[in-house]
């Protein structure tokens, strides 16, 4: 396990960076994308969703939560990345929509430092954040 520090800064200035952004987040499309066709479903989302538990973790999503409940959010989600509502993601829309992501977390944090417990191996835009500004650091001081 490991342990990241960040701030607002830290996260904007990954966002910033559009070569670095996105390499990241295309290589995280790249993974949900399950059927390798260039665009990401409703399912292909929905299982992505549920690896990383993010009703449970953002929406206070629990065992006590009907289907139908879990069906419409997960379908909200979709429907927010799905900017030409033609049924799909494609990575255009994966990007524009994460940037936005990280954007209100980067607002949200501000230049207060968080900590962040990481599972070993974990790779989430996050750390990838972590890991850009700590790449930086070492640059400058060399």
């Amino acid at each position: 396990m490991g342990v990241v520090i960040i701030d607002g800064s830290t996260v904007r200035d990954f966002v910033e960076d559009e070569e670095h952004f996105n390499k990241s987040v295309d290589e995280r499309f790249a993974a949900l994308d399950l059927n390798k066709d260039g665009v990401l479903s409703r399912s292909e989302l929905r299982v992505a969703c549920e690896s990383m538990n993010v009703l449970e973790t953002h929406f206070g999503v629990g065992p006590q939560s009907s289907q139908e409940e879990i069906t419409k959010l997960y379908d909200t989600i979709f429907d927010n990345f799905d900017c030409d509502k033609n049924g799909l993601i494609e990575i255009e829309e994966f990007r524009s929509e994460m940037k936005k992501i990280l954007l209100a977390i980067a607002d949200g944090l501000g230049s207060s430092p968080i900590q962040m417990a990481l599972e070993d191996g974990e790779e989430n835009l996050l750390k990838q954040a972590a890991d850009f500004e700590l790449t930086k650091l070492h640059e400058a001081s060399s």
